[in-house]
């Protein structure tokens, strides 16, 4: 029977990669993100494993997040995979954000993970178990200055992560959180920094395959909790 995937913030780069790698391993996959026509397109350019669903959703909106899990689940059934890689941009510094740019990252980042958590966990303690991954970032663990923000939604989704573990572990539900450490590859990366090589870019590809190797652990003993996706050794002193 296939699995029920959701895929929480899915844009290009990552969030498509992702929706690709698990409808070529078989998924239903929900694609959730405010932006409707591009993850019409993607749902309809999934894989023929799988199958896709576009879900159009503000992740802010809390009502919002529950009535899309109960589409997915009204389609697809209850939900074997969550993948939380919502954030919300917000790069400024202690005196420069708003208290608005402040609220938008965390409703977007920490909120929009914990509504989507308890909804998924709830369908994964029913059927004995599940996987929950959290996207996060270098700022989750060290934060490199100027982005109050981000960083603050990056280490709340970390603790929440760290709490689901540690409560929903024995009931089997894996719980990972997968620390981006470097610049992921895309036409956007590449406009911004026209000058880097190649080689300094993480590959979305390869970093779903680090995804999906999550999902397929067979045993929360072996669950790592905590994976890092690194393009050198240069920002890895946090470890």
């Amino acid at each position: 029977m296939a699995r029920t995937a959701i895929i929480a913030g899915v844009g290009s780069g990552l969030g498509e990669s992702l929706a690709r790698k698990f409808a070529a391993e078989g998924c239903q996959v929900a694609l959730f993100a405010r932006s409707a026509d591009f993850i019409e397109d993607l749902a309809a350019d999934l894989p023929e494993a799988g199958a896709g669903l576009a879900v159009p959703t503000d992740l802010r909106d809390i009502d919002e997040i529950r009535e899309s899990f109960e589409t997915v689940r009204e389609i697809f059934g209850p939900v074997d995979v969550l993948v939380n890689h919502a954030s919300g941009a917000s790069w400024q510094g202690l005196m420069d954000a708003s208290v608005e740019d402040f609220e938008r990252a965390l409703e977007v980042g920490a909120r929009g993970a914990f509504v989507c958590s308890q909804e998924a966990v709830s369908d994964m303690t029913e059927r004995g178990g599940g996987t929950v991954l959290f996207t996060g970032a270098t700022s989750a663990v060290r934060s490199l200055g100027g982005t109050i923000g981000f960083t603050a939604a990056k280490f709340a989704a970390r603790g929440m992560a760290t709490d689901i573990a540690q409560e929903f572990g024995p009931e089997g539900v894996h719980v990972a959180h997968i620390v981006i450490d470097g610049q992921i590859d895309g036409p956007d990366a590449r406009e911004r920094a026209p000058d880097r090589g190649s080689e300094t870019f993480l590959d979305p590809d390869e970093m779903a395959e680090t995804y999906w190797h999550l999902v397929e652990q067979d045993r929360v003993d072996t669950m790592p909790f905590e994976v890092h996706i690194t393009n050198g050794p240069q920002n890895t002193e946090f470890l």
